[in-house]
């Protein structure tokens, strides 16, 4: 006998007429496909507490330090602050009838709207605002920066005004038709994409960003998706409710039930709580391979989210089955992207799908929130390994290092520039949601840094940074040698000395769990107070437990450069890494000689001061004994050139 809902079964199973929970069955079937058992579901019920083992300290208790990260926080909240309101807001200003600036004149001026895929003819109009909220909220919960708060407030009072105009309810950018049309078999182009950002903006002003307001129009826009997925159901329609690239809003349901506790929210749960994917993952099926990246990641923090919400294991199951399907089964390029275009890579072809539209960045962003929910519940180590790999050669690997721009796609052929086909985003003539990816993932890796548990702080990420935690009054400031701070003094000092201060108001006994990289081959170097401590592992956690007070605890990680090879490749392509670093060179894939366990053969360091926060390069290098002479950067430090990550090696 196997557990399986097919998809006839699902549409029966929408389609009653009396919807409610208690109703609800989950249909066993065996080999012969007759029923064999029912049992009453309890997968949408409240159930014990899930089990959360790590907890991401408060937005509001994490400050950055001067660094890498820093930097690139302050390019993104440039853009954000250059972004107009009111632009943003034109598609919900033309929905309640008050866009009064809708024509280009004679002139051809432009400026007066947003364009791309905010155009006001695009069906994807007005998915970049929910970005923006939630991006906003994250960071004036983060800096306190008053001036990005009043923005978003001013937003959320304006999408109510347009709420009210339109009858109470409906908040979306892109007319109630639009989902009507879906159903009726139309191409309408993913209509509750456009829809979830807003509610996801919504929710994370209220979450994160304590704007009541935008609770009550949450609520309020709720109660059409209750009633049109009702009309769905009693119309024999309940695909459609799972149509219009939807996955984005099992998560909002959830939380909101989590939130609020109301039926309504409960309902929605059910209604979004059983596409095809959760299907395929529980029969233990690739569900992933060609499919649409960013279409299916949302619904594994649909179910994550559900897990939180319900405390059934139930949903923290389909989770790990997806990141088994996704991360444990398939392989990765040495950045940790999976897709081509925007589709997974089949399982065993990654060499073969090298190319110039690889590692759309919203996939990066949305797999590290998955990697996030799996190390709070787990504290898995390999979670936030995950999580530091896609960071340096993602999140900021995809942001230019001077406009703050996004690169949609990350070649991983040689020759290509990043962005792909698409290029460098422009600031107001593209938004993709891409752009929308990229202001939420700048204002995010503070969330990776610092977890708590019932006994003490976890240490998960090694960004400069300061916290001021609350759960025994410390005052923890994380500083990096590389980072030009006013110990430096050698241009050759250790890329990952990490310097951690520890201050207390009055001496505490607490654990500190620090994380040793999956990259090291040579175990860490950790002292308190000048006085070294064993470190009897390479991978996994260190902890140290003492009485706190004014400390100091120094930790050396080695550099290490190294070659990880292609997955397929017939060449023997490798590329270079330093430590959880991708490195690129701005020239054409050349042949290499050369063993690549002794990398010190085929590379050297190069050094250059800098008139910046960081004070000397880092992570450069230049080839030696080769036929041509290569150099290397850091895949982050690629901005317009064309560049190559993997290289054939000759042995």
């Amino acid at each position: 006998m196997h557990y399986e809902i097919t998809r006839k079964m699902l549409l029966t199973f929408l389609s009653v007429t009396l919807f409610t929970i208690a109703s609800a069955q989950i249909i066993y079937i065996d080999d012969s496909g007759k029923n064999t058992q029912e049992k009453d579901s309890t997968h949408f019920i409240r159930q014990n507490s899930p089990q959360i083992t790590l907890k991401p300290v408060s937005p509001n208790s994490v400050k950055l330090l001067p660094g890498l990260f820093k930097d690139r926080y302050e390019l993104n909240r440039k853009y954000m602050m250059m972004l107009e309101p009111e632009k943003l807001l034109q598609n919900f200003y033309a929905e309640a009838g008050l866009n009064k600036e809708y024509m280009v004149g004679k002139d051809g001026n432009l400026s007066n709207l947003y364009w791309g895929w905010e155009s006001p003819s695009g069906q994807l109009r007005g998915h970049f605002l929910g970005h923006y909220l939630s991006a906003c909220a994250y960071m004036w919960a983060e800096t306190g920066d008053e001036a990005i708060k009043q923005r978003a407030d001013f937003i959320v009072s304006e999408l109510a005004r347009c709420q009210e105009i339109n009858g109470g309810e409906w908040v979306g950018s892109i007319p109630e038709k639009y989902l009507y049309l879906m159903a009726d078999g139309r191409p309408i182009w993913s209509p509750q994409y456009t829809l979830h950002k807003t509610l996801m903006g919504l929710y994370d002003m209220y979450a994160i960003g304590g704007n009541k307001q935008a609770l009550e129009v949450l609520d309020k826009m709720a109660n059409w998706m209750h009633r049109w997925t009702s009309e769905m159901i009693d119309k024999g329609k309940a695909d459609a409710i799972l149509n219009g690239e939807t996955s984005g809003m099992l998560e909002i349901w959830a939380a909101m039930y989590d939130l609020t506790g109301k039926q309504k929210y409960r309902d929605l749960m059910e209604r979004y709580g059983h596409p095809w994917l959760f299907t395929q993952l529980l029969k233990g099926e690739d569900a992933l391979s060609l499919d649409h990246c960013n279409a299916s990641i949302p619904w594994s923090h649909g179910s994550a989210k559900c897990y939180e919400a319900t405390g059934d294991p139930y949903w923290k199951q389909l989770t790990e089955d997806f990141w088994k399907c996704a991360v444990l089964e398939r392989e990765q390029f040495a950045t940790g992207g999976q897709s081509a275009g925007e589709h997974w890579i089949p399982k065993g072809q990654l060499a073969a799908f090298a190319g110039e539209n690889n590692q759309e960045h919203c996939t990066v962003y949305n797999m590290m929130r998955t990697a996030n929910y799996l190390y709070k519940w787990t504290g898995d180590v390999t979670y936030a390994d995950y999580i530091e790999r896609n960071l340096y050669n993602g999140i900021l690997a995809q942001q230019h290092p001077e406009t703050g721009m996004v690169a949609y796609f990350l070649p991983m052929a040689s020759g290509y520039k990043k962005g792909g086909e698409k290029g460098w985003g422009h600031p107001t003539m593209d938004f993709y949601c891409c752009h929308g990816s990229l202001v939420q993932a700048q204002t995010r890796y503070l969330r990776y840094i610092y977890y708590e548990d019932n006994n003490g702080l976890t240490i998960s990420q090694y960004i400069p940074s300061h916290l001021s935690w609350q759960k025994d009054n410390a005052k923890i400031d994380i500083e990096q040698d590389f980072e030009g701070n006013q110990w430096t003094k050698n241009y050759n000092a250790p890329r990952w000395r990490i310097i951690m201060k520890v201050k207390t108001d009055k001496p505490v006994t607490f654990p500190i769990t620090l994380r040793l990289p999956w990259w090291l081959d040579k175990k860490a170097k950790i002292s308190v107070n000048g006085n070294p401590i064993q470190v009897n592992k390479l991978h996994g956690y260190i902890q140290i437990n003492r009485t706190w007070n004014n400390d100091q605890v120094v930790i050396e990680f080695a550099d290490r450069l190294w070659a990880e090879p292609l997955p397929g490749s017939k060449t023997g392509e490798v590329a270079f890494m330093e430590g959880p670093i991708v490195l690129a060179s701005p020239s054409e894939e050349t042949p290499l000689k050369g063993n690549i366990h002794h990398l010190e053969n085929i590379l050297v360091r190069e050094y250059d001061q800098q008139y910046r926060t960081v004070r000397w390069t880092q992570s450069h290098y230049r080839t030696i004994g080769q036929t041509s002479l290569l150099r290397f950067k850091p895949l982050y430090e690629i901005a317009n050139e064309a560049y190559t990550i993997y290289f054939p090696i000759n042995k």
